[in-house]
C-alpha cells in the first residue's frame, strides 16, 4: 500500500501546524474587523451629513470634528483634559478593582463569606452610581477624592461579581486536590482559584472599565475644571457641539483602546480562549 503524499487532504487536516497557521489567520483577521469596524462608520457618518440626511447643526461630519480635534490638539487643552480623567480613571480603578478582586475570591473558596457579602451586593447593585454622586460630593467635597471614589463604587461591583463567579465555576476537583496536599489558603488562592477565574476576571476588568469611563465622565460634570467631562459639559454651555464631539469621540476612542489592549492581554495569559 503506497504512502499518502504530503500534499494529501487527510495529511492536510491532521496536521498541527497547518491547524496552528489557521488559528493565526483567524485572530488576525478578527484584529482587522475590529480596527475596520469604527473607521466605517464613521464614513457613513460622513457621507449621511454630506448627503443631508444627518443635520450638521448637531451632527457635524467628521471631517468638522477632526478640524476641531487638531486645534484642541494644538493648543494642549485636550491632552490636559484626556490625562486628568485618565489619572483620576487609574486611582478609581486601583482603589475599587483590587479591594474587589480579593474578596470576589475570597467569596468563591469561603461559603459563610459569600453567604454574608451577597445580600449586599444585591441590595447595593442596582442604585444608579449617578445617583448617589450629590451623597459622595457631600462626603468628600469637590475635590479630586469625589471623582475616584465615584469610579471606585462603579468599578467595584462587575470586578467583584465576575471574581465571585469565576472562582464558583472551577471544576471542585482542582480545590479538592489542593486540600489533598494540605495546600496553605495561600497556595489555593494563588495556584488553582486566581487563576482558574483569570476568564471572568477579565471580563469584569472590561466592564469596569467601561463603567469607570461613563463615571467619570458623568462626575467631571459637576464641580470640575479638567477632564473630558468638564469639557463637554463646558462645550454644551458655550454651544460649541463640535468640541462636544471631540469629547465623546476621545472617550469612545479610550474606551476602543483599553478593550483592544486588554483583549490582547486575555490572549496571552488565557491561551485555551484563542481557540474560540
Amino acid at each position: 500500500m503506497s504512502a499518502l503524499p504530503p500534499s494529501h487532504p487527510k495529511i492536510l487536516r491532521s496536521n498541527p501546524q497547518n491547524r496552528t497557521s489557521n488559528s493565526i489567520s483567524v485572530t488576525n483577521r478578527d484584529r482587522l474587523i475590529s480596527l475596520a469596524s469604527p473607521i466605517v462608520l464613521l464614513l457613513l457618518w460622513e457621507i449621511l451629513v454630506r448627503v443631508g440626511v444627518l443635520d450638521a447643526r448637531f451632527f457635524p461630519a467628521p471631517s468638522t470634528i477632526f478640524e476641531t480635534l487638531m486645534v484642541l490638539i494644538r493648543d494642549g487643552s485636550l491632552w490636559a483634559n484626556t490625562w486628568a480623567s485618565l489619572q483620576r480613571l487609574f486611582w478609581g480603578f486601583l482603589l475599587g478593582g483590587v479591594p474587589a478582586l480579593l474578596l470576589g475570591i475570597a467569596m468563591g473558596l469561603n461559603r459563610p463569606l459569600r453567604a454574608l457579602v451577597d445580600p449586599l451586593v444585591a441590595t447595593t447593585y442596582p442604585i444608579p452610581k449617578s445617583a448617589i454622586f450629590p451623597l459622595i460630593l457631600l462626603i468628600f467635597g469637590l475635590g479630586e477624592a469625589s471623582k475616584i471614589v465615584m469610579v471606585a463604587i462603579g468599578v467595584f461591583y462587575p470586578v467583584l461579581i465576575n471574581s465571585a463567579t469565576g472562582v464558583l465555576e472551577i471544576n471542585k476537583i482542582y480545590l479538592d486536590v489542593g486540600r489533598n496536599f494540605s495546600a496553605s489558603r495561600w497556595q489555593v488562592f494563588r495556584t488553582i482559584a486566581f487563576p482558574g477565574a483569570v476568564p471572568h476576571i477579565m471580563s469584569g476588568v472590561k466592564l469596569g472599565i467601561g463603567m469607570g469611563l461613563i463615571l467619570i465622565s458623568i462626575a467631571e460634570m459637576f464641580g470640575a475644571k479638567s477632564g473630558l467631562g468638564f469639557m463637554i459639559w463646558n462645550a454644551w454651555e458655550i454651544l460649541s457641539v463640535e468640541t462636544m464631539y471631540v469629547g465623546l469621540i476621545v472617550i469612545a476612542l479610550l474606551g476602543f483602546l483599553f478593550s483592544m489592549i486588554l483583549n490582547e492581554i486575555e490572549r496571552e495569559i488565557v491561551p485555551w480562549k484563542k481557540s474560540h
